[in-house]
C-alpha cells in the first residue's frame, strides 16, 4: 500500500490549541485570507472581511462549509440571499454560484471538501 503524501499545514502549529480569531486580522477596505491547512482531501482557510467588502459571484467544483466566527455576512447561493452571523454554518454546494458581502466586519472559517 503506497503512502499518500500531504502538504504540511501552513499558518497553524500541529497538536496545539490555537485561537482562530488571532490567526487573521482585518485590513481596511480589504478581504484577507490565510490558508491554515491544505490536504489532498480539502483545505481550511480563514477569511477576514472589512465591512462592505466581498467576493463576487463564482462557482466551485467542491462543497464548501462556511463557519461565521464574528460579524454578519450576506451570502447569495444560486440567487437566494441569506444572512449569517457568528456561530452560523452555511453549506455552499458544489457547482452552485455564490457570492459573499460583509454587512459588518466579519471573519469566517471556510472548509472545502474535495470529493
Amino acid at each position: 500500500m503506497s503512502e499518500q503524501k500531504e502538504t504540511p499545514s501552513r499558518g497553524m502549529p500541529p497538536a496545539e490549541a490555537v485561537g482562530a480569531m488571532n490567526l487573521i486580522a482585518y485590513q481596511d477596505s480589504s478581504v484577507v485570507s490565510r490558508q491554515i491547512l491544505k490536504r489532498t482531501g480539502g483545505n481550511v482557510t480563514l477569511f477576514a472581511f472589512d465591512a462592505e467588502q466581498g467576493l463576487s459571484e463564482h462557482t466551485s467544483p467542491f462543497d464548501a462549509l462556511v463557519q461565521v466566527l464574528e460579524g454578519e455576512v450576506e451570502i447569495v447561493i444560486a440567487g437566494k440571499p441569506l444572512r449569517a452571523t457568528a456561530g452560523d454554518l452555511v453549506l455552499m454546494p458544489a457547482q452552485q454560484p455564490h457570492a459573499l458581502k460583509a454587512i459588518t466586519k466579519f471573519k469566517m472559517l471556510l472548509t472545502m471538501i474535495r470529493s
